[in-house]
């Protein structure tokens, strides 16, 4: 699965940032809530954080751009597959074995004593 990283709100007159720096490169590996992206506006200087743990996959800005609020600056993927590759999921068939066998202990015959019966008499 794959996470849209986009330039966020940064105030109420503030429509677009220049992106510093990116303090990742695509391929690295990043934690949920890492900041991966440093912007700048006239008012505020903020790092975006990663929204999930993964892979950067893709940078769509490159340093010195200017980015409108809610562009699409890049994306992170969980299992570092790009978003435009079909996830393919494996399925595993069972191996049954004949030595795989359960054994249970064989019980031996009880007896039961009643002992109400003894009492009666």
């Amino acid at each position: 699965m794959s996470e849209k990283i986009l330039v966020p709100v940064l105030g109420e007159s503030i429509t677009e940032a220049t992106i510093s720096k990116w303090l990742k490169n695509e391929g690295d590996m990043v934690e949920a809530d890492e900041p991966i992206v440093e912007l700048e506006t006239d008012k505020v200087n903020l790092e975006v954080p990663s929204p999930i743990s993964g892979t950067l996959t893709k940078i769509n800005s490159k340093d010195g751009s200017v980015v409108e609020v809610g562009s699409l600056l890049g994306s992170v993927s969980e299992n570092g597959s790009s978003s435009k590759n079909d996830e393919q999921i494996k399925k595993i068939q069972p191996s049954i074995k004949e030595d795989n066998v359960i054994k249970l202990a064989k019980l031996e015959k009880v007896e039961v004593i009643n002992d109400s019966e003894e009492e009666q008499e």
